[in-house]
């Protein structure tokens, strides 16, 4: 499986982020045809104390680079990114992995 990672920084506004993101992008971005699975985490501290560099992550699954790639040029793909930039495009890192199983 191929993930598509998104991390974001803390929001200014935690309530308006919240809302925007759960109500908004996130059905926007379960619609993107090929997209296997969605898991959002809230992080909620960091080992070393306090509330950590993120807020939040979502893994968005693939079935493989290809699928990814052709999922990214979909309506939807594109529906989803323009509304990430609108909301958050100064919180969000963007990244690719492969699950790797031991």
């Amino acid at each position: 499986m191929v993930k598509l990672i998104a991390l974001y920084k803390h929001p200014e506004n935690r309530e308006e982020f919240d809302e925007h993101y759960f109500n908004t992008h996130g059905p926007i971005t379960a619609k993107i045809p090929g997209l296997r699975k969605m898991e959002v985490t809230k992080v909620v501290g960091s080992p070393m104390g306090g509330e950590g560099k993120y807020y939040l992550m979502c893994e968005m699954y693939y079935d493989s680079h290809e699928a990814l790639k052709t999922a990214m040029k979909t309506d939807e793909a594109k529906a989803s990114g323009k509304d990430l930039m609108s909301f958050a495009g100064d919180l969000v890192t963007l990244m690719i992995g492969e699950e790797v199983n031991e």
